[in-house]
């Protein structure tokens, strides 16, 4: 059977972000998704309006359901919703030291709307960072988890924090032309890319790259060749995104 990334992420009933974006990217990188879902969210392409986590217990229940069932090679989250879900998820990873695990830190959604408490939140990530194979925080989400401004010198405080390595994604920046990503791993730089910037905004962009790097990692692809891998399908699925009726966020046409 194909290497199986287990994914920690909610459901987006648009179809846009969450899990199902998960899935979708997986399924492309070559990869199966299975999901541990962590909320049922209440969101189109352009808000989220609330949402219900799952309880720990729960959670943890349906990602042991597939331990030993499936071949996995990977975890990567998204939403976690909850800081009893964060450390759920530390207690599953720490219990399988075996999994690569993709940190895909989302505090709030691109769309406009809280998906938890983002102080809290932070607080609870502290837990997870050391846990990570990779995290891969917009400039938005860097600043938040590290209190500090200048990207370069949030990037190090993760490392000081005990990330392994970082892809700090440059979307948010204000770079009219283009996006520029940088990798780091033990707080040194090894890979930067650029793309040019396209117009409007993209629902799931960004769980959507984190799940193809995770499917890459899973087939045993480095880390550096997984995310150039993955930036290059990316975006190639966003140049083709479909805009909602009702004029929302582009959602990637992830196939």
């Amino acid at each position: 059977m194909r290497p199986t990334v287990l994914c920690f992420s909610g459901l987006d009933p648009s179809g846009g972000a969450g899990l199902q974006a998960d899935i979708e990217a997986i399924g492309q990188s070559g990869a199966h998704a299975a999901i541990a879902c962590t909320a049922l969210t209440i969101q189109n392409s352009q808000q989220v309006f609330g949402f219900e986590a799952t309880s720990k217990e729960l959670l943890l229940a349906q990602a042991n359901a597939v331990v030993g069932d499936l071949p996995i090679k990977c975890v990567k989250s998204g939403m976690l919703g909850t800081t009893d879900n964060i450390a759920a998820l530390a207690e599953f990873l720490r219990a399988h030291p075996e999994y690569l695990y993709v940190l895909d830190p989302v505090l709030v959604a691109n769309s406009g709307g809280s998906l938890g408490d983002q102080a809290t939140l932070v607080k609870a990530f502290v837990e997870l960072i050391p846990l990570a194979t990779v995290i891969t925080p917009n400039t938005v989400e860097l600043r938040a988890l590290t209190g500090v401004d200048d990207i370069e010198q949030a990037t190090q405080t993760l490392f000081e924090m005990g990330a392994k390595a970082v892809l700090v994604k440059g979307g948010h920046e204000d770079t009219p032309d283009h996006i520029r990503n940088v990798l780091y791993a033990d707080g040194k730089m090894i890979a930067e890319s650029q793309c040019p910037r396209l117009d409007g905004e993209y629902h799931g962009s960004g769980c959507s790259l984190a799940s193809f790097i995770a499917g890459r990692l899973a087939f045993g692809d480095s880390l550096k060749i997984a995310v150039q891998h993955a930036e290059t399908w990316l975006f190639g699925v966003l140049k083709h995104a479909e805009t909602p009726v009702a004029h929302g966020q582009k959602i990637p046409k992830r196939f």
